[in-house]
């Protein structure tokens, strides 16, 4: 067996919150061959398997009885280039930030309002990321997962992967599939989406009035990089809370109380549905929340909507500090908030 099992491994380098916990046993996978290794482990050794990423969408609070496995493969690929549209496909352990700036140096457009986020490429469809008016399903075309069951390798196109608001089948089949690689398509001349946030305003600011796909990363890395901690430094996962989706009575009603209140039309598939979806980082604000620390555990001083580690929070405390929000939201509110991270 090419797959090297170590047991009793720290994860609180692989884990964004840079919680302390301990996994029983650790293994890194290079191929599908290893990972085919660690299901035939996992299953002669009667352990779970837990799949890990970049551990950038995890809050652990509690050690882990579990094989933990880290994607580890490489491998970018061009499958096809008709001068327009390109075909990348990239392996599931490839980092995401430098997938999309590798595509971006290629002259390939279209990921560029996902760049700066933490992760992998494999965990991206899971969570079906997004950021200012982009989500992955807007350039996904395919993917490659082994069915953990079976051992079978199934191919899933776009209308197979049941996409949602930051869900997707893989989230709701969390045992099931194991993503091996992605495949995108990007294009050579750029549909640039600018009206999502401050985007337009940070270019102009630049005096940038015709934009490329370049520019329009490095502006959200840099908005990204004003608003969020950088992991590295602090810990945290990014949005700890889901936009809230509410009826438009509800939204309406809010507003009536809150002049200010930061809302917009939930749309489907390019059309509002009639609900809206609500700024979780807004409510927590007007909470009160934004700045709040009790011991290592806190919420971010420029972002309500991210929960830090100070440097020993435990995984339980960032959860408790999680649940006052929430319950505090639905008291003031009666919105209930989502947590967005996967909490083991």
């Amino acid at each position: 067996m090419s797959l090297q099992v170590r047991t009793q491994v720290s994860l609180k380098p692989y884990n964004s919150f840079a919680v302390a916990a301990q996994a029983s046993h650790f293994a890194e996978a290079e191929s599908d061959q290893q990972v085919r290794e660690a299901l035939a482990y996992a299953e002669a050794q009667h352990l779970p398997l837990l799949v890990l990423g970049g551990g950038s969408n995890l809050l652990l609070t509690a050690d882990v009885p579990a094989l933990v496995l880290r994607m580890a493969s490489r491998g970018i690929r061009v499958l096809s280039d008709d001068g327009e549209q390109v075909l990348v496909e990239a392996e599931a352990g490839e980092p995401w930030h430098p997938f999309v700036q590798w595509t971006l140096a290629q002259g390939f457009a279209g990921l560029e309002n996902l760049s700066l986020i933490p992760g992998t490429v494999g965990a991206a469809p899971v969570q079906n990321i997004g950021a200012y008016g982009v989500e992955l399903k807007d350039l996904f075309v395919g993917l490659t997962a082994l069915n953990r069951h079976t051992g079978e390798l199934r191919e899933f196109a776009l209308d197979e992967c049941g996409f949602a608001y930051r869900d997707s089948l893989f989230k709701r089949e969390s045992g099931r599939w194991l993503i091996l690689r992605v495949r995108f398509a990007l294009n050579r001349s750029a549909a640039l989406h600018l009206d999502y946030g401050p985007v337009r305003q940070r270019l102009a600011e630049q005096g940038i009035s015709t934009p490329t796909a370049l520019d329009v990363s490095q502006a959200i890395c840099a908005i990204r990089s004003e608003k969020l901690p950088d992991p590295a430094v602090l810990g945290n996962a990014g949005s700890f809370f889901k936009n809230p989706v509410v009826s438009a009575e509800l939204a309406q009603r809010l507003r009536a109380e809150h002049a200010d209140l930061v809302a917009y039309p939930q749309m489907v598939n390019g059309q509002a549905d009639g609900q809206v979806k609500l700024a979780a980082g807004w409510l927590i604000e007007r909470a009160g929340w934004k700045g709040f620390r009790d011991g290592d555990a806190g919420v971010h001083r420029l972002q309500a909507l991210v929960l830090v580690n100070y440097g020993a929070a435990t995984g339980a405390q960032l959860l408790a500090l999680a649940r006052r929000i929430q319950a505090d939201i639905a008291r003031r509110f009666a919105v209930e908030l989502e947590i967005e991270p996967n909490v083991l």
